[in-house]
């Protein structure tokens, strides 16, 4: 009776280390992103316009250093590393240009798309240069591509990354509101901001729906850069620069290591 009872606690001794084993692998294979490669995809957010420090070879599309991929692959050494992101781009440009890099053994994909495709720059130029009224008008504009054609883009990009890299966690990221809206600033009217501040609130919910829809991770960038808007005195955007266009409204290096990487570490 004593040596069954051996023979039983040792078995289910080892069963329940066999099961530890078991669910730490399985929690190791969890993390693809530890072990595949890398890939950085998408506009001017994610190739870093507005940090400074770019790559010659990057050409126009400005992949910078001080960017929130480049910092990333640094700090993680992932298997490889596909920093495709460019300035400017669109789903369509993503789809053409970027997805070359992908393949079975991509662990992590990281993505900023479709403010381009809404007409983000068209809308600050017209809020910068028209009427309140001119300003809401666009925005409402731009409101109603998100609602009407945006998602069936956004669709196509993530179903096609889903498609090249089976097994890679893929983490959409947003984009931050603008305009600190409780300090004096000069430059657009309240209204102007407030409804800038909204239409990124909008085009966020947007995207956030369609990348839950793909089983995809949404790093919402709005919250670390609360405190750090255009007016805040503790600026990560760039205001309008009448010297440097491109910069205008894109995340400075601090909002790159400061915002963006800190919300990609959390959701890769």
């Amino acid at each position: 009776m004593r040596r069954s009872r051996l023979v039983v606690f040792v078995s289910s001794l080892l069963l329940a280390v066999g099961a530890a084993l078991t669910g730490a692998a399985s929690a190791h294979a969890s993390q693809p992103a530890a072990t595949g490669g890398y890939a950085a995809l998408g506009d001017s957010y994610s190739s870093g316009v507005g940090a400074g420090s770019y790559i010659s070879s990057s050409g126009d599309c400005k992949r910078s250093t001080k960017a929130y991929p480049y910092l990333w692959n640094a700090a993680h050494a992932p298997a490889s590393f596909t920093f495709a992101a460019c300035s400017g781009a669109r789903t369509g440009d993503v789809l053409a240009n970027q997805l070359g890099g992908l393949n079975s053994s991509t662990g992590l994909v990281s993505l900023t798309v479709g403010g381009n495709d809404a007409g983000f720059a068209d809308v600050m130029t017209t809020c910068v240069t028209g009427s309140d009224s001119t300003c809401l008008n666009r925005i409402n504009t731009a409101k109603a591509y998100v609602d009407s054609t945006l998602p069936g883009k956004l669709d196509t990009v993530y179903s096609t990354i889903s498609a090249k890299a089976p097994n890679a966690h893929v983490v959409v990221i947003g984009y931050p509101r603008f305009y600190d809206l409780g300090t004096l600033c000069l430059g657009l009217s309240d209204t102007k901001r407030s409804a800038i501040n909204a239409a990124a609130d909008y085009l966020d919910a947007a995207t956030a729906k369609r990348a839950a829809a793909h089983g995809f991770a949404f790093g919402d960038v709005r919250t670390p850069f609360t405190g750090h808007e255009i007016c805040s005195g503790s600026s990560w955007l760039h205001s309008l620069n009448l010297l440097n266009i491109g910069e205008s409204y894109h995340p400075t290096a601090s909002g790159q290591s400061g915002g963006y990487l800190p919300v990609l570490n959390s959701a890769a």
